[in-house]
């Protein structure tokens, strides 16, 4: 009876435990689920965030008409919510020190829609894990739009890419070379999932260099798709109504975000 007084007073441990009852481990469990929760509300910190969070922004068209750099990656989830992405490549990387060999991995991955955007990011870390998520991260970062067309009559959907267009990084030299529908993606599976994602149903690819190294290999494919845009051709050439860009349309808007932040 002596001994189990004393026992239950201090909980259960004998006198050797933790009588802080239950202010341990649970507790500390309870407030970690309290600031992911937290971490999860964006707060935007730029001026074009501000405008997307509070709808003034309507689509990410109008970020790409007055090239308006985007810096938060929750910018492209609200505009584009049905992105999947697609890990590349995961490769060790190593540097020689005086302790030995440090190693970290490379991530590549790619991130598209399948109806004209597509992003890539690189990204190197010391866990794969956390390579996947900044590489994702830059991936929305660096979404462009890809411009589609036609081989052939202009009948339905476009289809492929409009004209031909070349990519190149290190060695590798990629081309796109438009091709009539039914054809699908005649290339490696490198550029196949890289141009799956950004919506180009037919297309026929050339390649040279060392495209084992696939960094380099997708690096090319991007470039390649983001130059479709930069060719110039008769259905550009209507003269574009050129309107004051979100920055100077809502500069009162951002003005008074601008006070309501210095009286804090």
């Amino acid at each position: 009876m002596a001994d189990s007084a004393p026992a239950d007073s201090r909980g259960g441990r004998g006198g050797f435990g933790r009588g802080r009852g239950t202010r341990g481990r649970g507790g500390r469990g309870r407030g970690r689920g309290r600031r992911d929760e937290g971490e999860q509300a964006w707060v935007p910190v730029t001026k074009l965030g501000r405008l997307v969070k509070d709808g003034k922004i309507k689509s990410i068209q109008q970020v790409y008409l007055f090239s308006l750099p985007i810096k938060e990656y929750q910018i492209i989830d609200v505009f584009l919510p049905k992105l999947k992405d697609e890990v590349m490549k995961i490769t060790p990387v190593q540097k020689q020190t005086r302790a030995g060999q440090r190693t970290r991995f490379k991530a590549f991955v790619a991130i598209g829609d399948s109806d004209g955007h597509v992003g890539l990011g690189v990204k190197c870390a010391k866990e794969v894990a956390t390579a996947i998520r900044g590489a994702i991260i830059l991936a929305k970062l660096s979404v462009i739009p890809v411009r589609r067309g036609y081989w052939g009559s202009t009948l339905g959907d476009p289809h492929t890419v409009p004209v031909k267009v070349t990519g190149k990084c290190g060695s590798v030299v990629c081309r796109l070379v438009p091709a009539p529908r039914g054809t699908g993606i005649v290339a490696a599976p490198t550029p196949k999932k890289f141009l799956a994602l950004a919506g180009i149903i037919d297309c026929y690819t050339t390649s040279r260099g060392s495209t084992k190294t696939l960094g380099n290999f997708v690096k090319a494919a991007f470039i390649a798709i983001a130059n479709t845009y930069s060719f110039l051709t008769p259905d550009l050439w209507a003269e574009t109504a050129i309107t004051k860009d979100p920055y100077q349309e809502f500069t009162d808007f951002l003005a008074k975000e601008a006070a309501k932040k210095s009286k804090y």
